[in-house]
């Protein structure tokens, strides 16, 4: 199972980790508690140490909750990372805002170490940059809860290259999280390069186009309730331009006998040593595929078929709301 460091601290972890939101909510019901637990159990057993999280995810907190009541026993086996900022109310889930000041840093960690079980987060990210907020003020603020010994690294959430410069000057960066697939490669030009200069990591979210690269949307249909049906790739004329551009991958996996998932977990694993993947899933098997990416490697020409993919899709990854949130 390969490893790599978090940035620039000597912690290193699979490269494959675990993204825990739709286990709570967004890609339809929630997941019966008894079964999520048992799939992060099984997740550990087979090697999976990242798993991230945040305040967002569930209402009430509930996947930070889940994930306290998961690893209470099993803590030292893990590596959690939560996030703060977007602000929800508690009862109802309506969103209301996002507030990156240092009042809602530590009152966001308090609730987060409390959920949680535990005493100390090992990654504490800003999930989106609030843009009232000077990126300096809140670094500071989390910095503080380094110092404190209630976090051990900090990072960024689809921040913009000039943001994580600036974020660096106050505390070092360990890792930047963002959206970053064979269909969404916007932040090449300015994130990417951002992250090597301050020496933090890029955990790559949604590395299978939110279940589209599997390719298993050419024969299911989202269900009502799931959040993917308010985003442009996923709607109408884009959503069928889309799943037609996963031949091009499902090609590459038959010639190497493995799954489409497999290399496009490959694709990403394979841009650079500096970089970490999240992949999310409600099912072992899908799981333990996802892990299988770890013996694909690509040749130099399924590469650079697979790189021309992203100038074809149609449609922006959020709705209009999403997207003024990104690179911030």
């Amino acid at each position: 199972m390969q490893k790599r460091k978090i940035g620039n601290t000597e912690r290193a972890l699979p490269t494959i980790g675990l993204g825990c939101m739709g286990l709570s909510e967004f890609y339809g019901p929630p997941m019966e508690q008894t079964a999520a637990i048992k799939l992060l159990h099984e997740a550990i057993e087979l090697g999976v140490e990242h798993f991230d999280t945040a305040e967002m995810y569930g209402i009430g907190g509930a996947n930070e909750t889940l994930l306290g009541k998961a690893f209470a026993d099993r803590r030292d086996r893990v590596f959690i990372a939560t996030k703060f900022g977007p602000t929800r109310d508690f009862k109802t889930g309506e969103f209301i805002g996002l507030d990156g000041s240092r009042e809602n840093c530590r009152r966001a960690v308090e609730g987060s170490l409390q959920r949680l079980c535990t005493d100390v987060i090992d990654l504490y990210y800003l999930h989106r940059v609030d843009p009232a907020t000077p990126i300096e003020e809140t670094v500071t603020a989390m910095a503080e809860l380094v110092v404190e010994g209630k976090v051990r690294t900090i990072g960024l959430s689809e921040a913009s290259g000039d943001t994580i410069r600036r974020a660096a000057k106050i505390h070092p960066i360990s890792a930047v999280q963002s959206e970053y697939s064979i269909f969404s490669r916007d932040i090449e030009t300015n994130v990417i390069p951002a992250c090597i200069d301050v020496g933090a990591s890029l955990v790559a979210y949604s590395p299978l186009g939110r279940g589209m690269l599997t390719g298993r949307f050419k024969t299911e249909t989202l269900g009502e309730g799931d959040w993917r049906l308010t985003t442009p790739r996923y709607q109408s004329e884009a959503y069928t331009a889309n799943v037609a551009l996963v031949d091009e991958i499902e090609t590459v996996a038959s010639a190497k006998s493995c799954t489409s998932a497999q290399v496009a977990l490959a694709w990403v694993i394979g841009r650079g040593e500096y970089i970490m993947t999240l992949t999310g899933t409600t099912k072992l098997e899908n799981l333990k595929s996802n892990l299988g990416a770890y013996d694909v490697k690509l040749s130099d020409n399924e590469q650079a078929a697979l790189d021309a993919l992203a100038d074809c899709v149609k449609g922006d990854r959020y709705d209009e709301w999403g997207m003024a949130a990104i690179n911030g």
